[in-house]
């Protein structure tokens, strides 16, 4: 395994490079390189326009991997996600045909557009990494990470995602406008000496192959942690189930997030070991679509962020 100096180097590579094609968003786009080394799936949630399909595209080609993308609508089928079997009629032979989500990186674009059904069809692959068409089970190449979007505002003819699939995502990470100076820069970025709205990811180039992302993910996962920083992770959940104004609390896989993503906050980082400030800055992402508030809450218009910011507030860290 490379040394941590060349472990930081290619992480920051990875997000200078993404930074050519995706103007501000700087959080965004590290919280979705920790997801990626953390080996998790993202739920992204923004309004249209705001670089969610270029985040992508860059991402992908920061490690010349393969691309995906599905535009989830009210009449997509599950075998539009996963693929089907076929009957060749020229070689009478029944011919499995793969779907979109047989890549690296799959772009599940307004996921809350297409029934329970459809959107189930991702259950599979994003906890165990293979599709199972007619009883066969075909592993999806690897690194593997679902980035699924949906639009806050727009909700006519949606379909909420279950607490099961919203459970699977690592992370829900919000895109925000840019401000001022950013967005002066994408709009001369975007309409200097260019026709169209096609994205541009020509300025991004390879950084590593996808076999070091996979490294890099192991190397993530064999860090060694505390027992103080777990039980603070821990302590952080718990506190979750019984906080008022929080009507249903997180699960036991908000823990293995926090631990997880914090493992790869330390990687990116260029650190060999994980901090309780490390579960701080991931726990927004990783616990806010995890949890319910209550109906008073929602009326009183206040944001599941600030209930947690609440709870961390409250709960010491360990100190050494």
């Amino acid at each position: 395994m490379e040394n941590t100096e060349t472990i930081t180097q290619i992480c920051q590579s990875i997000k200078t490079e993404i930074s050519n094609a995706v103007i501000g968003q700087t959080e965004v786009i590290e919280q979705i390189l920790v997801a990626l080394i953390a080996s998790g799936h993202v739920l992204i949630e923004g309004v249209p326009g705001l670089g969610k399909t270029l985040l992508v595209q860059a991402l992908a080609k920061t490690f010349s991997g393969q691309f995906s993308r599905i535009q989830f609508t009210p009449d997509l089928m599950p075998s539009d996600v996963t693929g089907h079997v076929l009957y060749d009629m020229k070689s009478e032979s029944f011919k499995v045909r793969k779907g979109p989500v047989f890549t690296n990186l799959l772009l599940a674009d307004e996921i809350n557009r297409a029934p329970a059904k459809t959107q189930a069809a991702l259950l599979e692959v994003m906890q165990e990494q293979q599709v199972t068409l007619e009883g066969r089970a075909m592993p999806v190449s690897k690194p593997y990470m679902v980035l699924a979007t949906q639009n806050p505002i727009e909700q006519e003819g949606t379909y909420p995602l279950p607490e099961a699939q919203l459970d699977r995502f690592l992370f829900k990470v919000l895109i925000a406008y840019p401000d001022h100076k950013e967005e002066l820069q994408l709009v001369q970025a975007i309409t200097d000496n260019k026709l169209g709205d096609k994205l541009d990811v020509s300025t991004v180039t390879v950084c590593v192959e996808p076999e070091m992302i996979s490294t890099l993910q192991q190397h993530s996962a064999s860090l060694e942690i505390d027992e103080k920083v777990i039980q603070y992770a821990i302590d952080i959940v718990r506190a979750t189930r019984k906080w008022p104004g929080i009507a249903i609390g997180s699960g036991p896989r908000g823990g293995i997030a926090l631990i997880r993503a914090a493992r790869a906050y330390a990687v990116v980082d260029g650190r060999e070991f994980i901090t309780p400030d490390d579960v701080k800055k991931i726990t927004l992402p990783a616990l806010r679509h995890r949890i319910v508030l209550s109906p008073e809450m929602e009326l009183e218009g206040v944001h599941v962020d600030r209930v947690l910011e609440n709870i961390l507030n409250k709960i010491e860290a360990p100190r050494n």
